[in-house]
């Protein structure tokens, strides 16, 4: 069955209001710079905008829970509101996490790059995906399935090798568009990809996580100059770009890497060299870069969501508070 994230929402909350969501919606967006939808965009006009932001203006999906507890898990499965927990890290996920990089970055990305020019990706239900493209178009990746929704029509196939893939959806594997300098390489395109559910399940809810509460950094006032949210296939982590000239930093959310296994909130900042950062304060504690890092064994709260946007605010106020030693 087809997707439409705005307009399932809406046949939940009722007619008072205009749900904003996380996950693209259709249509199709085929105007620059961005090329797809802005999720948590409030529409204005007659009815109150429903946000996951809680946007000035807005009616917080916070407070609808408390007014509708019975939808509180449809609410918090989309990491909307209500109290949003990752599950453990499963002990597959490292291989999991590799198998669905290359996936991304070589055959998913590189098919709405062919469309547009654009190669972004987005948290998707359970997954993750591209914002609609073309003739309302997405290609999404739920557990182990890899999903191709064009219109009204939807196909779904077990994913098993990156050939496959490609050939399920009509498109060539590329190993240039998307891919930097720490994607893993294609390798065999016809060997089986070791993708293990829960893992991808795991995959999918960091993701969720990670555009929730990085739309909320988006919208807090003291973020300046924030850019939208994506998942960069080529690194395979969500993040924003904020900050002034001197203060610049890109805030994201690793699933793993090289440096860091397991899952990792992180800041780097982009000109340290203009900043009087004292790194050998244990505050930016990042290993590699300058910047600091929160790994998913030290989180501490109960709504993850809320431990990230803690985490990237109070990095934020202190990279922003730092005097610019070469103005």
């Amino acid at each position: 069955m087809p997707r439409n994230a705005r307009a399932e929402a809406r046949e939940v909350v009722g007619p008072q209001f205009e749900p904003a969501v996380l996950e693209p919606s259709p249509p199709a967006v085929g105007i620059g710079p961005h090329f797809a939808d802005d999720p948590v965009a409030v529409h204005g006009g007659r009815l109150t905008t429903l946000s996951p932001t809680g946007a000035p203006g807005t009616v917080s999906w916070n407070q609808f829970v408390e007014t509708r507890p019975d939808l509180a898990n449809w609410v918090s499965r989309r990491w909307l509101g209500g109290t949003r927990r990752l599950p453990p890290v499963p002990d597959s996920l490292v291989t999991t996490r590799l198998a669905l990089h290359r996936l991304a970055a070589y055959v998913i990305a590189p098919a709405r790059h062919a469309a547009n020019g654009k190669f972004g990706l987005r948290w998707t239900l359970d997954g993750f995906g591209t914002p609609f493209f073309g003739e309302d178009r997405q290609i999404r990746v739920a557990g182990n399935m890899l999903i191709d929704q064009r219109g009204a029509s939807v196909a779904e196939v077990e994913m098993t090798s990156l050939a496959a893939a490609a050939n399920f959806l009509g498109t060539d594997i590329d190993p240039d568009t998307a891919a930097e300098h720490d994607s893993p390489p294609v390798g065999d395109v016809d060997e089986v990809l070791d993708i293990d559910p829960a893992a991808a399940d795991f995959l999918g809810q960091w993701y969720g996580m990670a555009f929730a509460a990085l739309e909320a950094l988006r919208a807090d006032s003291d973020t300046v100059d924030p850019s939208r949210p994506q998942l960069w296939p080529g690194h395979f982590d969500p993040a924003i770009e904020a900050g002034d000239e001197n203060h610049r930093a890109s805030y994201g959310a690793s699933p793993g890497d090289q440096s860091i296994e397991e899952p990792y909130l992180y800041v780097s900042a982009w000109w340290p060299d203009r900043l009087d950062l004292d790194t050998s304060d244990p505050f930016w504690n990042a290993p590699g870069f300058a910047g600091r890092v929160l790994r998913v064994a030290d989180f501490d709260g109960e709504d993850h969501v809320e431990v990230a946007l803690q985490f990237w605010s109070a990095t934020r106020d202190a990279l922003d508070a730092t005097a610019v030693s070469n103005p």
